[in-house]
């Protein structure tokens, strides 16, 4: 691979290789939440293109020490991969998959279809008219060909279709259902089939805790197994807060998807400590309404004692339960290594800053790194 050359040298100068070695010879070895879980499910992170290549080494440090699973945050989607037909950019992706190659670890595609962030041009024709049916599948059949067959045996599984349902179950109005309709999810999966024939497949999608949403993802399921359609898990993005979602609730989409025979995965999990915007201040001009700026972003300076012990206490409550089910969750993956990187920061206003992950800002371990790895200690 091209890249390869590069990869080595980055890693050879973070000294990433010895790092256990020396440790050993030390006898100072401490736990880490990949070995802490090694039993029950692979523990995961989403790694930005800065961290991809190698331009933040303490971040790939925690990276190498305490995961056993990597993703794509966002270098893998259609955007990054082939923003205009025909022309691929295949850098930062071929940078993970050569790290996720040098420490054997489980390496997640993000992802083959989805409504946001893909070009226009793959909805239009040569005079930027909708395009038609057989002109859309077309170009999907030839970004999933291209860009599948090239990771064959070393993406290890693809999010094939990301987010194709409405919170009420009901199938979301994207250009792809607009154009091809509900089949192009069964398009998607038997063109990722083809082009990896060993590599898992798995449907995402957030807010699967909703129980009507739960519903409209079952039926995906048993849709795709009753047209002998290989489907081998489904992801639940795990973007909450504190005290959200209803873990019963959790519970009941775990088991619903565990039933029906294929692996359940959490895949970008964050808990945010930001209060959320009301309808009514969502209206707002919030760049100039001081007031609501300090109460939409109470910890511009740091977070308070009291809400990372907060935070510490909801990652245990989760982790409860998912080690409840470690004999039907596969991976639970991080949606980002620290704080710093975090999608929450400046959303859905510019300057709030959140802290929903284990690492602050520095990589270094917050109370909810502990409380998470004290549950397998």
């Amino acid at each position: 691979m091209q890249f390869k050359a590069t990869i080595i040298s980055t890693v050879a100068v973070l000294g990433l290789a010895s790092c256990s070695v020396s440790q050993q010879e030390t006898g100072n070895v401490q736990p880490t939440l990949k070995d802490a879980y090694k039993d029950s499910f692979m523990m995961g992170a989403a790694l930005s293109k800065n961290q991809v290549l190698g331009n933040e080494p303490k971040s790939l440090k925690v990276v190498a020490r305490e995961f056993n699973t990597v993703t794509a945050e966002n270098e893998m989607k259609w955007e990054a991969i082939q923003p205009t037909e025909g022309t691929f950019t295949f850098e930062s992706a071929d940078a993970l998959a050569q790290f996720s190659e040098d420490y054997d670890q489980f390496f997640v595609g993000h992802t083959l279809v989805w409504h946001h962030q893909t070009p226009d041009w793959v909805f239009e024709d040569e005079h930027g008219n909708p395009a038609s049916k057989e002109l859309v599948l077309k170009r999907m059949e030839a970004h999933i060909n291209k860009v599948a067959s090239r990771y064959a045996g070393q993406v290890d599984g693809w999010d094939v279709v990301n987010e194709s349902l409405n919170d009420d179950g009901t199938w979301r109005e994207s250009k792809w259902y607009q154009i091809l309709g509900d089949q192009y999810i069964v398009y998607a999966f038997e063109m990722a089939q083809k082009a990896a024939p060993d590599t898992e497949l798995y449907y995402n999608d957030y807010n699967l805790f909703k129980p009507e949403k739960r519903a409209g993802a079952v039926k995906i399921v048993k849709s795709l197994q009753a047209k002998g359609v290989r489907i081998d898990g489904v992801g639940i993005q795990g973007h909450y807060g504190i005290g959200y979602p209803d873990l019963n609730e959790l519970e009941k989409s775990i088991q619903a998807f565990g039933d029906l025979g294929v692996k359940v995965m959490i895949t970008e999990l964050d808990i945010s400590v930001l209060p959320f915007p009301d309808t009514e201040s969502q209206g707002a001009d919030v760049s100039i309404d001081l007031e609501l700026q300090a109460t939409l972003n109470p910890f511009e300076n740091g977070l308070s004692p009291q809400m990372d012990q907060q935070l510490a206490d909801a990652y245990q409550e989760i982790f409860e339960l998912l080690l409840r089910h470690d004999d039907t969750i596969s991976r639970v993956t991080f949606w980002g290594v620290n704080d710093n990187q975090t999608w929450r920061n400046d959303w859905p206003m510019k300057g709030r800053s959140d802290y929903p992950l284990l690492f602050d800002r520095q990589n270094e371990p917050k109370a909810a790194y502990q409380s998470v790895l004290k549950l397998k200690q």
